[in-house]
Order: structure tokens, then sequence, then C-alpha cells
């Protein structure tokens, strides 16, 4: 799993498609093992890049859930939390 990839779904306020966008980035450059494609690969690159994005949105915005939306700022602070203890 790629560590830098966030969790969306069920969020209060919801992701923005900025959010969304850059996690299907993420997923796309582990997949190719590239960071940034090369000028033969850069079309290909960002059109897996959109297709990802435009599947991550579908569905995140189709889940159903019977939880109550997380709130980020809380899980920040779980994460920050985690880290401390990891890193001390």
């Amino acid at each position: 799993m790629c560590r830098n990839i966030k969790t969306l779904a069920n969020f209060e306020p919801p992701a923005t498609g900025d959010e969304v966008r850059a996690s299907a980035l993420q997923f796309v450059r582990k997949l190719s093992g590239s960071s940034k494609p090369s000028k033969a690969n850069e079309a290909v690159f960002n059109q897996a890049v959109e297709e990802v994005t435009a599947a991550a949105e579908r569905l995140i915005g189709s889940l159903q859930t019977q939880a109550v939306p997380r709130n980020r700022e809380i899980e920040a602070e779980r994460a920050r939390e985690r880290s401390r203890k990891r890193f001390a």
C-alpha cells in the first residue's frame, strides 16, 4: 500500500477533487514505477491519472456507510501522535 495515499471516504467535509487527484497521481506513480514519466510516456501517464481520478470519484460518491463521518482535524492529530510515537 502506498503510504502517501490517504483514506478519502466518509470525511466531513468531503474530499476535494484536488485530494482525489493527488491520490490518483500517487497510485499511478506507484504502478508505473516512475514519479515523472518520460516524454514518450507522458500522455498515457496523464491519461491514466485522469481515469483513476474519475474512478475514485465515482467510488467515493457511491459508497454507503452507517458510520458517522470522520473529522479531519481529529484524524490529523491521531496521525501526528502515531508519528511522534514511531519516531521518538
